[in-house]
């Protein structure tokens, strides 16, 4: 598997902890054994000292106790650290009593806070690995990031359907299901099913709910449990204020891969052109707009706009709006293709508009809409051009 240079740095000032959290497989643990190449380890993923950790949590603080001074002087890393909760309580007391500090690794905040686990009350700074982001992939391929994903493991792998499959029966189903997150297990997989068709759309909980044979309230715990392990993201609708014509309620759901949504939904794409080809597109911008957000420390909001007549822009961000992007997946854009675009405009007069498509070139309309190909749009983002 092909080793990328990924872009959070993790720098911890002395006496600092931190929580890394992310998808599984998305480099964490090698991410961390690059960082900290010194580091003692406990990884959780090791059943026989997991069950050992989960019958005696006392024995991580004698077995940090007893390290040597040069281990103790680097952070300590705890894989997986959800797997056994109560090691939070034995990591507060090595930080307040013997100094140490920690990097807590995890793949889900749910088990935790349905545990009422310790999370160390702001002790441990928060940082977060997404798939691979546009700069940390050399010669970027963006119909193979569309197709398998942007999992490092899946990037580059040979037979990416099968690595998929494996990651959504053995991850996405099963492991969710193995930490008692859902009861209901038939519902939860019919569940899966009607999100291949929802993804990316404007969400009704109840009819989601009728295909799957439970209530609305059972759906939104679902949506809720794919956010809670880091599966899958929320968009919120942009409304500055209220009005009759602007959808101001109904969120979509976005997972947090494009490749394991293309799965799902069963998308095979051969060429960068047609509507499969647009909602993949969008969802990729997506997912680097989140990634740069996280990765630059930043805290603007990402939200959608949308009427109830059906323009809409697909992603609006900052506070108050004004930056607006709409995603096409054509290499011509006409004046039809602006029309929610433009809508937005005259309503909420935004610094930046910007199309990005499959152009081969950056141009700008009279009233002063950007038209970007992907990759300069993406140049522009990582350059810190589109956010201020």
């Amino acid at each position: 598997m092909a080793l990328y240079e990924r872009l959070p740095s993790i720098d911890l000032p002395a006496g600092q902890s931190a929580f890394l959290w992310g998808p599984r497989k998305t480099g964490k643990s090698t991410l961390l054994r690059l960082r900290f190449p010194a580091a003692a380890r406990f990884d959780l993923l090791d059943t026989r000292l997991m069950l050992e950790l989960t019958r005696a949590p006392w024995r991580l603080r004698e077995q940090a106790r007893a390290l040597d001074d040069a281990a103790r002087a680097q952070p300590i890393v705890i894989d997986e650290v959800q797997k056994v909760p109560a090691l939070l309580d034995e990591v507060h007391g090595l930080i307040e009593s013997d100094g140490l500090r920690f990097v807590l690794c995890g793949s889900s905040v749910r088990k935790l806070k349905r545990g009422q686990a310790n999370l160390l009350g702001g002790r441990a700074w928060r940082f977060a690995l997404h798939p691979l982001a546009w700069p940390e992939v050399p010669d970027f391929d963006l119909l193979r990031a569309m197709n398998h994903g942007l999992v490092p493991a899946h990037y580059g792998a040979a037979n990416h359907r099968r690595a998929l499959a494996g990651y959504v029966d053995d991850y996405l189903k099963e492991e969710v299901f193995d930490e008692g997150l859902t009861r209901n297990v038939a519902a939860f997989a019919r569940f899966f099913d009607a999100l291949a068709f929802s993804h990316g759309e404007l969400l009704n909980f109840a009819s989601i709910g009728r295909d799957c044979g439970v209530d609305s309230k059972t759906v939104r715990e679902y949506f809720q449990i794919l956010v809670d392990t880091l599966l899958g993201v929320f968009v919120e609708p942009f409304a500055r204020r209220r009005s009759r014509a602007i959808i101001g309620r109904a969120p979509k759901f976005y997972l947090f891969d494009v490749g394991v949504a293309g799965h799902l939904a069963g998308r095979r794409l051969v060429r960068a052109a047609g509507p499969e080809f647009g909602r993949a597109l969008e969802h990729f911008v997506l997912m680097e707009l989140l990634a740069y957000r996280s990765y630059r420390e930043l805290d603007f909001p990402i939200r959608f706009w949308r009427t109830k007549s059906g323009l809409e822009c697909d992603f609006v961000l900052g506070r108050d709006g004004t930056v607006a992007v709409e995603v096409k997946g054509t290499d011509n854009v006409r004046p039809r293709d602006l029309k929610g675009l433009t809508a937005y405009m005259d309503e909420h007069r935004p610094r930046l508009a910007i199309v990005v498509s499959n152009e081969p070139a950056p141009r700008r309309t009279a009233a002063g809409i950007w038209l970007l190909p992907w990759r300069e749009f993406l140049e522009r983002l990582w350059d810190d051009q589109i956010v201020e």
